[in-house]
């Protein structure tokens, strides 16, 4: 297949994805619900909408016209490993290997067994000669390049196995909200849309704000009462509830608005109902915290988008088709083995 024709089975996987009945839509995020509980039938679709604006045929075409893909290159067997925290995230890296004319060798995540091998067989159905190239591993040995997405502790393991062989090897990362005190309560609900999506599982995910002073918090705890219904997923509220009784066994200060726990910290990434905070005291000092963690950031949010090289509040989930996880260009890393 030429390039264009790969890129033209994806815009087609997009459209297959947009049209698909709303009984038919049901079905499967009942099954990957019930593989994952996290994956509710608000998130899939969540994320199979994100997907059906990725697979756009011009924002493909503008995408990879960036790159000079041959249209027959030399096929290599690429390892993916693929992560399982949010629906179908393992799905760029493997439309990436398609498109740079690899072969994927695919180890799906337990926790996200359903929405990969669903898109492959209706992409094998638009374009059999391209599913051709996916296989479904329990094991990735042998392979010529590996891609590998998981926490700190996994990437240890990865790079064990693996970093002998030319590789991405992605560890954790997490999201911040920088705020300057001007945030208005629709700013705030808009902030909560980063925080909230997908249970805050993603690493693009809110988990930590800095802000100029601690009295805001109130007002942003007040403006986000309408997700209350958070508490009504029993996973989210045995985290809640769990990490709600450390505290308060442990005397640590915290805030509560009945689904949020606000806690002072310096770490950047908090756990499932927890949101961390920190004071900054002006913002050439905040600059300089933030690059000092910038390897453990994915994205920064901001009203406006004032703070550098940041998203507006309510866009951490919506990245584009070329913005990279741990900001690696995976393309570039393919078309060079």
């Amino acid at each position: 297949m030429t390039l264009q024709e790969r890129i033209n089975a994806f815009v087609a996987l997009g459209k297959r994805i947009d049209a698909l009945p709303e009984y038919e839509l049901d079905e499967l995020a009942f099954r990957a619900e019930n593989n994952n509980n996290w994956f509710t039938t608000d998130q899939v679709k969540l994320a199979l909408q994100a997907l059906v604006k990725m697979l756009d045929e011009a924002v493909l075409n503008e995408w990879i016209g960036n790159y000079e893909i041959s249209d027959h290159p030399m096929s290599k067997k690429v390892g993916v490993m693929m992560a399982g925290n949010i629906p179908a995230v393992g799905f760029h890296d493997l439309m990436v290997v398609l498109l740079t004319g690899h072969n994927a060798h695919v180890k799906l995540s337990s926790t996200d067994q359903v929405l990969i091998k669903w898109l492959v067989r209706e992409l094998s159905e638009l374009a059999p000669e391209l599913a051709k190239r996916v296989v479904f591993e329990e094991m990735l040995k042998g392979m010529d390049a590996y891609i590998a997405t998981g926490s700190d502790n996994s990437a240890r393991y990865f790079e064990y196995y693996f970093g002998k062989y030319p590789s991405v090897i992605r560890k954790n990362r997490t999201s911040v909200a920088v705020l300057d005190g001007s945030e208005s309560k629709v700013d705030y609900k808009e902030l909560a849309k980063d925080i909230f999506q997908y249970f805050g599982l993603g690493c693009r995910n809110v988990s930590k704000i800095y802000l100029p002073d601690e009295q805001q918090l109130q007002g942003f705890l007040d403006a986000i009462e309408g997700y209350h219904f958070m508490l009504s997923h029993h996973k989210y509220l045995n985290n809640y509830d769990y990490n709600k009784s450390i505290y308060l066994v442990n005397g640590e200060r915290h805030l509560d608005n009945g689904f949020l726990l606000c806690k002072q910290s310096e770490d950047l990434v908090s756990p499932v109902a927890v949101l961390y905070y920190e004071v900054y005291q002006d913002k050439e000092a905040l600059k300089q915290k933030m690059d000092a963690q910038e390897e453990k950031i994915q994205c920064i949010v901001s009203k406006g988008a004032w703070y550098p090289s940041s998203f507006e509040f309510g866009q951490a989930q919506t990245p584009s088709v070329g913005d990279y996880a741990d900001h690696v260009d995976t393309v570039a890393f393919l078309m060079e083995l």
